[in-house]
């Protein structure tokens, strides 16, 4: 199999995490999700929590564009020169692509479409569901209301929402972003696994 690197972007309670661990079990390849974040914590010195929060107390910026291609590297940044969270995200960026560099690999969120956008093998995934079903999802998974869940999967949605724009001034439910769109609830878990599949197939013989 030639080198791919699959990213996931995925509605809250839609099973994109599940898809991409089934996924990258099925084609024996790494799978990167929390990995990410404790990767992070050690190069930036900042805590995981810290970085598990930052996407929900971005600065209150109208308009932002980080253009972190003017910097070297990560260490090129004094945390004097932009907010904490930007240069967060310039360190996690270093690990996606230190990670992607290592050969196929599946990972799921963290704008991995956008940082890995000029990488050869790049395929980029959004997994949606129905709202009835990521409602159920949450309720069933993580033992919360009819109410509760439906306002977290808002609350979710939103602030992944406002975190790819931040940081790529693009709209995360644009779809034109992605290469391949999935409903889960038409799929599941392994239907999606081989959607996913049968499209690398075609890719190896285009």
């Amino acid at each position: 199999m030639k080198k791919f690197l699959l990213t996931i972007s995925r509605e809250y309670g839609s099973g994109g995490r599940r898809i991409g661990k089934a996924l990258a079990d099925d084609l024996g390849i790494p799978f990167y999700d929390e990995e990410i974040r404790t990767l992070t914590a050690e190069k930036s010195g900042l805590s995981e929590d810290f970085i598990a929060k930052s996407a929900e107390n971005l600065p209150n910026t109208f308009l932002h564009n980080l253009n972190y291609s003017a910097y070297s590297s990560y260490d090129s940044v004094s945390f004097y020169d932009i907010p904490v969270t930007d240069k967060l995200f310039l360190a996690q960026s270093e690990v996606i692509k230190e990670l992607a560099a290592r050969g196929s690999c599946v990972i799921v969120g963290r704008c991995a479409d956008f940082v890995l956008r000029d990488e050869a093998g790049l395929v980029k995934i959004m997994v949606r569901g129905e709202k009835d079903d990521r409602v159920r999802y949450a309720v069933e998974n993580h033992n919360l209301s009819q109410e509760k869940a439906a306002e977290t999967l808002r609350k979710i949605d939103k602030s992944r929402t406002n975190y790819y724009k931040y940081y790529t001034n693009r709209q995360w439910d644009n779809l034109d972003n992605f290469d391949l769109v999935i409903n889960s609830s038409f799929t599941g878990i392994d239907g999606a696994v081989a959607v996913i599949k049968a499209m690398m197939e075609h890719m190896k013989e285009a």
